[in-house]
């Protein structure tokens, strides 16, 4: 009886085997015969355009060497080369980098990486080309042309992204996702889905374990449409763009092959969110380990040559600011003064990296008895049982101050914090040591670096933004920080400042 109980079971497994073959070989016939999803309308359009941009960027580029090196001189040879071979060349290049993939389009920095492997890509081309054939080409179109098509490139995609961003944030150009996973998990890609807009995400339906939300999934306002089991069902029949599976034990490896062999053929994206959501970039790669993939996740680095190299960046970047801006300065002095009775420079004890503490300098936005009037105004802290302390339209700052902060000129006297190496350009928010005191190890986490000028959170929203949100921005930027990243939070600090959202 044993050994019949084994054989139907061996059978059983056998028969789910081929009614998944069976399956899978069903959608692949009806994908064959025109089944596959299109990709998104606002997408192939997208598409086109950056392969229009990039044409006019290579033509360009040639166009203006041309006339660097022979002037307004027209020789045919040289015009057809550069300006009708070489555009076509240079799309082709880019678009066998991956300058056209769908999943780098309109977001992240992968698009711009693809753009300058094809200009690597182009030059070990000509360079073979001209050798292997003995063409004499002129150094001065190379020199001149290369470089200008994958700047022109990465500008032209540039404004794209910034028009597509604009459209996303009114609803449009998004890709349609199914969540799955626990309901908590969920709830929170979902938060984080709808806060970054840019990222053009918009979850429509959830499938969680027994179809049982719970109450953070349910004020997110996604409705549940299945179980784990049915999520390639609910995304076929929502025809939607993308799956996405949060990590937990029930979205193990298994699943996550079956539900990869249901979506097979379908045109669905397939994404995984790993359990470390806060951890991603240089620090994340997949090894094969016996047969499987796993994620090695490397520690992060706060001591060594990079962060030599950032301290460098820092000191002189500040003492370059300050000549800069010291008009600026002088001229906000003048205006403190006229305006209200005090001093110019407010200085309060902040807490640094390894909890140093030091005296943070910022020009004085407020009335001079603002602290003591501080308890007034605890009913209307945006920031609610958190440590911070955030008032809109607070009545203690002055007409000066509030035009001072608009414009984040008060924070410009802390470029002397950073001169003097108790700031960074760039870091986490500087706290206050009462904010510190009721930190518990993980919040702790942002004292491993130094506090700085601009930062993720500063760049994300500011004032707008809740406690528990400012603090995973902060330890997003201590767990994943480069160099790279720094210049990027630099370059979106301009684009912050000068809409000054969340200033206040």
């Amino acid at each position: 009886m044993l050994h019949d109980s084994r054989e139907q079971d061996r059978s059983g497994a056998a028969g789910a085997g081929l009614r998944i073959h069976a399956d899978r070989v069903r959608r692949q016939e009806q994908d064959d015969s025109g089944g596959r999803r299109p990709a998104p309308g606002w997408l192939r359009r997208y598409r086109r355009a950056t392969v229009v941009s990039d044409v006019l960027a290579a033509a360009l580029a040639g166009a203006t060497a041309q006339v660097l090196r022979f002037g307004t001189e027209v020789v045919p040879s040289t015009t057809l080369l550069v300006t009708g071979v070489f555009p076509v060349v240079w799309v082709a290049v880019v678009m066998l980098a991956g300058g056209h993939r769908a999943a780098h389009l309109g977001t992240g920095t992968e698009e711009y990486r693809a753009v300058i492997r094809a200009g690597v890509g182009c030059l070990a081309l000509i360079a073979v080309v001209s050798y292997a054939f003995a063409l004499q080409l002129s150094r001065g179109l190379v020199v001149v042309a290369l470089p200008g098509a994958v700047v022109l490139s990465a500008v032209g995609r540039h404004v794209l992204r910034r028009v597509v961003h604009r459209l996303r944030a009114g609803g449009r150009c998004l890709r349609t996702v199914v969540a799955v996973g626990r309901s908590n998990a969920v709830a929170d890609l979902v938060r984080q889905l709808d806060h970054d807009s840019h990222c053009g995400m918009a979850v429509v339906a959830a499938c969680v374990p027994d179809r049982s939300p719970t109450g953070a999934l349910v004020d997110t306002g996604v409705p549940v449409e299945g179980d784990l089991r049915s999520a390639a069902e609910v995304a076929r029949r929502l025809d939607v763009d993308a799956v996405a599976v949060t990590s937990s034990s029930e979205t193990a490896a298994v699943y996550l092959r079956r539900l990869s062999w249901e979506l097979e053929g379908s045109g669905i994206e397939l994404l995984v969110a790993p359990g470390l959501m806060e951890v991603a970039g240089p620090r994340m790669h997949v090894r094969p380990f016996i047969g499987l993939p796993l994620v090695h996740v490397e520690e992060p680095v706060f001591t060594g040559p990079k962060r030599l190299v950032k301290e460098l960046i820092d000191r002189s970047g500040a003492a370059v600011a300050l000549v800069l801006v010291l008009p600026v300065l002088l001229a906000a002095a003048v205006a403190i003064r006229l305006d209200s009775p005090g001093p110019v420079l407010f200085r309060q004890v902040r807490v640094g990296r390894d909890g140093r503490t030091f005296p943070m300098l910022k020009f004085r936005t407020m009335v001079a008895d603002a602290e003591q009037r501080r308890g007034e105004l605890a009913d209307r802290n945006r920031c609610g049982d958190g440590p911070m302390f955030k008032v809109a339209d607070d009545p203690r700052i002055t007409r000066v101050g509030r035009v001072l902060r608009r414009h984040s000129i008060d924070e410009l006297p802390q470029f002397v914090d950073v001169l003097l190496g108790h700031m960074s350009l760039v870091g986490p928010r500087p706290p206050l040591p009462d904010e510190v005191a009721l930190y518990d190890d993980s919040v702790a986490r942002r004292l491993l670096v130094k506090p700085g000028l601009t930062g993720l959170w500063q760049v994300s929203g500011r004032s707008d933004l809740s406690w528990d949100e400012a603090v995973r921005l902060d330890l997003r930027y201590v767990e994943n920080w480069s160099l790279a990243l720094d210049l990027q939070i630099i370059w979106k600090t301009f684009r912050a400042v000068a809409r000054p959202l969340g200033a206040y």
